[in-house]
């Protein structure tokens, strides 16, 4: 009797005592089960109004799964009581160690939902022996708890990106507050359409206060966001416009370079390699091959140009004020349309009409970069649980990922 009344103090069943237990071998595993009954003289709580009853409705037995013990898996056999509520009828008791209708003990669901933080749903399931449906419910029912829906007011600058959700090029777009570092909504779909629900939840007067968005160059964000926020300017980050450089003119300039020296095998071989090296950062090409790089730009004007006007048009998003911003755009312009290569004249009627948003840099020195590393980020979150078929579930990991500086 020792031994019981120590496991129900420990146990915390409020309300319940321990009226017997058993040891019992399931599927190769111990199991330690604990027949639970009302204790006499408690109040009993409607779990609808949260008021007391006296009169039962009728009683279930319930065999509901607790934290194990030792080595030894915890079943509790709990004689569920449906009180008679005068106000809400027929209700279950309000416990505050399990919710209604569970068959999982709140600090069991608690554990389970603090390893799913940081693994997958089977091995969170394979740890406890549980059925990977039931942890992925605790776990979403935990998250929506804990999250709750975003806080939006007060929002004053916004980051917007897609990212890859499936193969198929199927895309899912994260809104970020890059001043508190949070990620305020997942939608997928990266058209007007798909994210107009955003600016719908944010209304009107909220999307009055907004003062800037960045984003790459995608058209559908740019008209979505001068549509309902009518105070906001767009500003384009350098990540995105550098790396619609690096593709549509030191790819394009590489490629016709490697086609004129179709002669030359060894001349032709060694541009056709040097993608990667190109497209890099100057601060960020390894040490062994700096010297391959100087080399390559030496021997070739086209790819020297090029690589050169890169770092030049980098600099814009140096500048603070907008009047030098302009001007360092009209000499690297004059430059880039001097330079005689057909793919960098392209490029700068392609970027010109984006020119306003780049300078909204000098005000509002935003960039994509948060978002990118929550994108990074989104990546792991994906591998560690094998993919998600569920985009409710998915995005609430994100958020519950980044919650923000408070």
């Amino acid at each position: 009797m020792a031994k019981v009344d120590c496991i129900a103090q420990l146990g915390g069943w409020v309300g319940y005592r321990v009226d017997d237990w058993r040891q019992e071998q399931r599927g190769g595993r111990s199991w330690a089960v604990l027949e639970l009954t009302p204790e006499e003289g408690v109040k009993r709580r409607c779990s609808g109004c949260d008021q007391p009853v006296t009169a039962i409705h009728d009683v279930t037995l319930r065999r509901i799964r607790d934290l194990p013990l030792f080595e030894h898996a915890v079943e509790l056999v709990v004689p569920r009581l449906r009180l008679a509520c005068p106000r809400c009828g027929p209700r279950l008791e309000g416990l505050d160690w399990i919710d209604p209708h569970a068959r999982v003990t709140r600090r069991l669901a608690d554990s389970v939902a603090r390893l799913c933080a940081g693994t997958s749903i089977r091995h969170a399931a394979q740890w406890f022996g549980l059925n990977w449906k039931t942890v992925k419910a605790i776990d979403f029912r935990h998250l929506e708890r804990t999250l709750g829906p975003p806080d939006l007011n007060g929002v004053r600058l916004l980051a917007m990106d897609e990212f890859a959700i499936q193969k198929g090029h199927r895309y899912a777009t994260v809104i970020v507050d890059p001043e508190r570092k949070r990620v305020l909504w997942v939608g997928r779909g990266r058209s007007r359409a798909d994210i107009r629900p955003f600016f719908e939840l944010l209304g009107p007067d909220r999307c009055a206060q907004v003062r800037a968005v960045a984003m790459d160059m995608s058209t559908a964000f740019d008209l979505e966001v001068r549509a309902h926020c009518p105070n906001a300017e767009v500003v384009y980050d350098l990540f995105h416009v550098v790396a619609k450089y690096g593709r549509e003119v030191i790819d394009r300039v590489r490629v016709d370079e490697a086609n004129r020296l179709k002669g030359d095998k060894l001349a032709r071989r060694v541009v056709k390699t040097s993608r990667w090296l190109l497209l890099r950062n100057r601060e960020n090409v390894p040490q062994d091959q700096v010297v391959r790089l100087e080399e390559l730009l030496t021997a070739n004007k086209a790819l020297f140009t090029a690589y050169l006007l890169k770092d030049d048009l980098k600099a814009l998003w140096d500048y603070r004020s907008e009047a030098w911003a302009r001007k360092a755009w009209k000499s690297w312009k004059r430059r880039a349309l001097r330079s005689g290569l057909e793919p960098l004249r392209a490029f700068v009627r392609r970027i010109e009409p984006y020119l306003a948003g780049i300078l909204a840099h000098c005000r509002w020195p935003l960039g994509t970069n948060l978002v990118e590393g929550i994108n990074n980020k989104i990546k792991v979150i994906k591998r560690v649980a094998y993919g998600y078929r569920d985009d409710a579930y998915f995005f609430l990991k994100i958020r519950a990922a980044f919650p923000g500086l408070g």
